[in-house]
């Protein structure tokens, strides 16, 4: 007898302008600031069964602004304070590279800078993850590509980046105020495009 083995579903998250307040190339801990209604979003994500991902890209590194080490301090910092709602993210994937870099180990093309989408790739192989039944999250047009390329849902918040971006990205994208409406959106499974125009503003 043959036995079909389920894969999870997952929303993979943008960090910067997404779940945190965009700070350009953060990595102190004490410059760091939930997006208001983040942490319940996630929480809300992950109690309706979903797999939550980061998938980042950090060019700092690259650039030398700051290390690999810095970046996975932050990330601790993001999963203790989320643990205080009793929730967590489930894995943090970084693209350290940008071949315009200064460190030479990371100064390189790569397959994980999104927009491309080997990130969502590298974790869907992972965790086992069906990426036609999970989703994208982010306030730039490189991650709603890099969603559309691995075969997601996209969304698109207007913290961040996002409300400049919003021109950027495919007319049926849904786009939301922030990560908790588009976190319900998914939920309640209304992620068609008339979001995009009727969503809080």
């Amino acid at each position: 007898m043959d036995f079909v083995v389920k894969k999870n579903r997952a929303v993979f998250l943008d960090r910067d302008g997404t779940i945190n307040m965009e700070k350009g190339y953060l990595y102190r801990v004490e410059d760091f600031s939930f997006v208001p209604g983040a942490p319940q979003a996630i929480k809300l994500l992950k109690d309706a069964g979903f797999l939550v991902i980061v998938v980042t890209n950090q060019s700092g590194i690259a650039r030398g602004y700051y290390s690999v080490r810095d970046v996975s301090l932050l990330h601790n910092h993001i999963n203790a304070e989320l643990a205080r709602l009793g929730t967590t993210i489930d894995a943090f994937f970084i693209c350290p590279h940008h071949p315009q870099g200064t460190i030479e180990k990371y100064s390189t093309r790569c397959d994980c800078r999104k927009p491309l989408p080997g990130m969502l790739l590298t974790a869907a192989e992972k965790f086992s993850i069906d990426l036609s039944r999970s989703y994208i999250i982010g306030d730039k047009a490189a991650d709603v590509e890099a969603g559309l390329q691995a075969g997601c849902r996209s969304l698109l918040v207007r913290t961040g980046y996002g409300a400049e971006e919003s021109a950027q990205v495919p007319a049926d994208v849904p786009c939301y105020a922030d990560l908790h409406d588009a976190a319900e959106a998914i939920i309640e499974d209304r992620t068609d495009a008339s979001t995009r125009f009727t969503a809080k503003p």
